[in-house]
């Protein structure tokens, strides 16, 4: 019997996808816990942040700029910052889900960059909500429970700095960062992105060049959106 190559995929092909993205993202908690209480903050407070934060990105970014010394609101203006992109995903995932009002905004917590991949991924709705709950309930179980792990087995260490554990929040910033530099645009904001932080970090506060940062992209967009129409067939020179 043949099967059609349209054919929407199986459940437990989308639960199987499902877990293994929530699964592997989910582990690096640990990563956040650890980098967390190196900062100094304390046990409530990193496990607040993974339970009412829950972005990955901005958390990591916010801990970082405490813990080189910035200034709390800039801080928090940076991991905000990072954090606005899941707004655009929630107006794709609006449209798509189609969930309940009762629900909505418990399912806009969910809404970050595993949970939207996943769920995009799918043909139909249908298949979209089953990924979508299923990256989001695996990935908010094990992200916190291993930030709380991380973070009680910090303090168990002592000075996280001795263990080069301070590394491990840039690192997995990194990596989930990496699958996201898809293209030549993206390459070329991150690049542009990095080169101003090298630039404002000897003369700027601690965070806010994380905030000059942002400038990369609207940069390399106004640049790229006019070389595009530069080459568009007919235009006159």
């Amino acid at each position: 019997m043949r099967t059609d190559p349209a054919a929407p995929p199986a459940d437990s092909a989308v639960v199987r996808d499902a877990l293994g993205v929530g699964v592997a993202v989910g582990l690096s908690g640990f990563a956040f816990g650890v980098t967390s209480a190196g900062a100094g903050l304390g046990l409530l407070q990193t496990c607040a942040l993974s339970l009412l934060v829950f972005t990955g990105a901005s958390q990591f970014a916010l801990v970082g700029a405490l813990a080189a010394g910035g200034n709390p609101f800039t801080a928090a203006a940076g991991a905000f910052f990072l954090g606005v992109r899941n707004a655009f995903y929630g107006l794709r995932l609006s449209g798509l889900l189609e969930l309940p009002r009762a629900v909505r905004p418990l399912a806009a917590h969910w809404v970050i960059d595993e949970t939207s991949a996943v769920a995009l991924a799918q043909p139909d709705r249908r298949t979209a909500r089953l990924g979508f709950t299923i990256t989001g309930l695996t990935l908010y179980v094990l992200w916190n429970l291993t930030t709380l792990i991380g973070a009680l087995g910090a303090s168990a260490l002592g000075d996280t700095d001795a263990w080069g554990l301070d590394a491990a929040g840039p690192a997995v910033f990194l990596a989930l960062l990496a699958p996201m530099l898809s293209g030549t645009v993206e390459r070329a904001v991150a690049g542009l992105g990095v080169l101003l932080v090298l630039l404002c970090q000897p003369v700027l506060p601690a965070g806010v060049p994380v905030l000059v940062a942002a400038l990369a992209a609207p940069a390399v967009l106004t640049v790229h959106g006019r070389m595009t129409r530069g080459t568009e067939p007919g235009e006159r020179r």
